[in-house]
């Protein structure tokens, strides 16, 4: 079996670049990201029109530019404040948390209304990763117990997938199958693929699914 490339247990901020600091940054930005799909689904065909593309392209452009940034840091090693040492060497979690979100917001269905309610998927889908992910992951830091983080993920993630029930109109039949599965994304370790991109896919994925039923 391939061991994974990062034990649950690992002290994060020993392996911060910044130290406690950058892995404080680095939980900041992953909460900030919550932003991006009420600014998608508010303001995107605004900031769309202003570069005379649709929104969706707007995302695709993002992405793009995402990755190419990613493989000139590849190519030169960089690590900056809040990345990991680790990710010197592979696609960082910024880049598969961004990879992610823009899939999440060009393939989930959107809802009826205008604005913030067109959202009634992608917004719980990537709140489970910008809120859920930071809780398991200092919960795993501190008390050292996978048992204890999921129980406390999977609290926050069914607050997520349930608060957007009531908020914007998501399913309440997709808010308690879906939010199971955002935790599911956290636990695999897996060797390259970060669970940036997992909280988002595994529940994607089932979302897919289970559309044609909702």
């Amino acid at each position: 079996m391939t061991e994974p490339e990062v034990p649950f247990d690992i002290d994060h901020v020993g392996h911060s670049v910044g130290g406690f600091g950058g892995h404080a940054f680095r939980r900041f930005t992953h909460v900030a990201m919550s932003l991006i799909p009420i600014l998608y689904y508010t303001k995107g065909d605004q900031m769309g029109d202003y570069l005379s593309i649709s929104s969706r392209e707007l995302v695709s452009v993002i992405v793009i530019i995402i990755l190419l940034l990613e493989i000139i840091r590849l190519r030169w090693g960089i690590v900056v404040v809040g990345q990991r040492e680790y990710e010197a060497e592979q696609i960082s979690a910024f880049a598969w948390g961004g990879i992610a979100v823009a899939l999440a917001l060009l393939i989930v269905p959107e809802g009826d209304g205008a604005g913030i309610e067109r959202g009634i998927y992608g917004i719980p889908l990537i709140f489970g990763l910008t809120f859920v992910d930071p809780v398991m992951g200092e919960v795993k830091r501190i008390k050292k117990d996978l048992n204890t983080a999921i129980v406390a993920g999977t609290m926050v993630s069914f607050t997520v997938w349930l608060g957007c029930h009531l908020w914007i109109g998501t399913p309440l039949l997709a808010a308690l199958v879906l939010a199971p599965f955002t935790v599911l994304g956290e636990l695999p370790s897996l060797k390259y693929i970060d669970d940036n991109a997992t909280m988002i896919l595994i529940p994607l994925a089932a979302l897919v699914i289970m559309y044609p039923f909702l």
